[in-house]
C-alpha cells in the first residue's frame, strides 16, 4: 500500500487546475446508461470511483472508456441487468445506477453500496420514490430487486433532500410516462449539471438548483457531448491547504459560487479572497484566526464534504472553532488521527470543538475515509517535521494527483509504495 510523507511548513504559491467534479461525473456516467445512443463527458477526472463507474458500465454490456479527461460511453448493446456485489462495494454512491437500468431495462438486480463508512446512507428514500413510480421492489439479505413493466410520473416528495435519491428519480422519470414532481429536492450544483446533461440528452426537466424539480418524461433519450461542472470540494482542499501555510494560490478551471460557505469561513479566518468567473485568489495570513461556528447542512448550506478539510485548517488557528456535522454521523472519524499530529479536539456526539494548539508535530496517521485523508494532508501541511499519511485508497476516490499538484506549489509532500 502506498503512503504519502510530507515535510511540513513550506509556503505554498502559485496557480493550480481543478479537475472535474467527483459528485457530477458518477451520476452522469450513470445516466449514459438511460441514454440510447452513446455520449461524452469532458473535464472528466481520472478517480478511483470514476474507474468503477466505467467498470460497472462495462459490466453491463456498455463500450466505457476515459481517455484524456473525456468519457465516451456507448450504451448500445447494454443488456445486463445485474451490478455485483464486488463492484457496488467498491463505491459508495453505486447506488445511482438503480433508476438508470430501471429506464434502460426495466429490472435492476444489485446490492447495497460500499465505499466510506460515514454512517447510515439508507437508500430507502431511493425505494419509496421508485415505487410510486411503478416499481416491485424486493429487498433480502442485503440485495435488492426491482422490475417494472413501466415507469410511470408521480409526485415525489423527499423527507431529506437526498443528493442522490434526486438524481435516480431524475434519471428515471427523464424517460418515464407522464409527469414526475419532486418536492424538497437536492439543490446542490451537481443536480443542476445532471439536468443540463439530461435536457441535453432531450429530457424535460425544470427547477434544478430548486427545490421543486418537474420533469416531463420523453419517449427516448439520445446522447450528447457534455462538460462536467468544477469539483468544489477539491478546490476547497486546494484553499485550505494554502490557509494553514500562509499561502498565496490561484485557483482555475472553479466555480466561486458554488463555494460561498466555505469562502466565507476562510475569510473569517483572515484570508483575502479575489473571485472571478473561473478562478479565485486566496492570500492567507501568517496565523489564521477561528472560522467561528460552522454546521454542515444541504446545499446552499456548508458542504459536509468540506467539514473535515476546513476543520484541519482550523487546527492551526488562533482561537475556538466549532464544529456540527449534521449530515453524516460517521463523519469525525479524522479527529482521532488529528489529535495525533497535536490538535486539540473534544467531541460529543456530532459536534467537534478545535481549541488553539501551540503547533501541529508530524506523525504516521491513516485515513479513514475521502475528505479525512485530504484533512491529513492538510494538517501535515502544516506540521513541524514528517508527516506520513496511509489510507490512500481512501484519497484516490475522489482526488487526481493531489500530491503532484501540491508539490508544484511548493509543498515538499512525495507519494512511496509502502513495504
Amino acid at each position: 500500500m502506498d503512503k504519502i510523507i510530507i515535510h511540513g511548513q513550506n509556503r505554498l504559491s502559485g496557480t493550480v487546475r481543478c479537475h472535474g467534479a467527483k459528485n457530477s461525473a458518477l451520476p452522469l456516467l450513470a445516466a449514459c446508461l438511460a441514454a440510447g445512443d452513446p455520449c461524452r463527458l469532458y473535464n472528466c477526472p481520472r478517480l478511483a470511483d470514476v474507474d468503477t463507474s466505467l467498470d460497472i458500465l462495462q459490466h453491463l454490456g456498455c463500450l466505457a472508456v476515459l481517455d484524456d479527461g473525456t468519457a465516451f460511453v456507448d450504451p448500445t448493446n447494454a443488456c445486463y441487468r445485474e451490478i455485483p456485489d464486488a463492484l457496488m462495494r467498491r463505491m459508495r454512491s453505486s447506488i445511482i445506477f438503480l433508476g438508470a437500468m430501471l429506464a434502460r431495462f426495466g429490472r435492476a438486480e444489485l446490492s447495497l453500496p460500499g465505499g466510506c463508512e460515514l454512517g447510515a446512507r439508507p437508500v430507502d428514500l431511493h425505494l419509496s420514490a421508485l415505487q410510486r413510480m411503478g416499481v416491485h421492489v424486493e429487498e433480502q439479505h442485503g440485495n435488492i430487486r426491482c422490475r417494472c413493466d413501466r415507469l410511470y410520473g408521480a409526485s415525489i416528495p423527499l423527507e431529506f433532500p437526498s443528493v442522490g435519491a434526486t438524481e435516480n428519480i431524475m434519471i428515471a422519470a427523464a424517460s418515464a410516462e407522464g409527469e414526475t414532481v419532486i418536492r424538497n429536492a437536492a439543490r446542490e450544483p451537481e443536480i443542476v449539471d445532471l439536468g443540463n446533461f439530461l435536457n441535453a440528452c432531450g429530457a424535460k426537466i425544470s427547477g434544478c438548483g430548486e427545490s421543486t424539480i418537474v420533469i416531463s418524461g420523453v419517449r427516448r433519450l439520445g446522447g450528447c457531448g457534455h462538460t462536467v461542472i468544477p469539483d468544489r470540494i477539491e478546490a476547497a482542499t486546494y484553499l485550505a491547504a494554502a490557509a494553514v501555510t500562509a499561502g498565496e494560490v490561484t485557483l482555475t478551471h472553479v466555480c466561486p459560487e458554488h463555494l460561498i460557505p466555505v469562502l466565507s469561513a476562510l475569510e473569517k479566518a483572515g484570508c483575502r479572497l479575489e473571485n472571478s468567473a473561473d478562478t479565485i485568489r486566496i492570500t492567507a495570513p501568517q496565523r489564521l484566526g477561528p472560522v467561528g461556528y460552522i454546521r454542515t447542512m444541504p446545499y446552499p448550506g456548508f458542504p459536509t464534504d468540506a467539514q473535515a478539510i476546513i476543520m484541519a485548517a482550523a487546527c492551526t488557528a488562533e482561537g475556538t472553532s466549532v464544529f456540527v456535522e449534521n449530515i453524516f454521523d460517521g463523519r469525525m472519524k479524522h479527529v482521532g488521527e488529528l489529535c495525533r499530529l497535536g490538535a486539540r479536539i473534544t467531541t460529543e456526539g456530532r459536534m467537534a470543538v478545535v481549541e488553539q494548539s501551540q503547533n501541529l508535530t508530524g506523525a504516521p496517521v491513516t485515513a479513514c475515509d475521502l475528505r479525512g485523508a485530504a484533512a491529513l494532508i492538510i494538517a501535515g501541511l502544516a506540521a513541524r517535521g514528517v508527516t506520513e499519511v496511509s489510507g490512500l485508497c481512501h484519497l484516490d476516490r475522489g482526488y487526481e494527483a493531489l500530491d503532484r499538484n501540491l508539490r508544484s506549489l511548493g509543498a515538499d509532500i512525495m507519494r512511496v509504495s509502502a513495504e
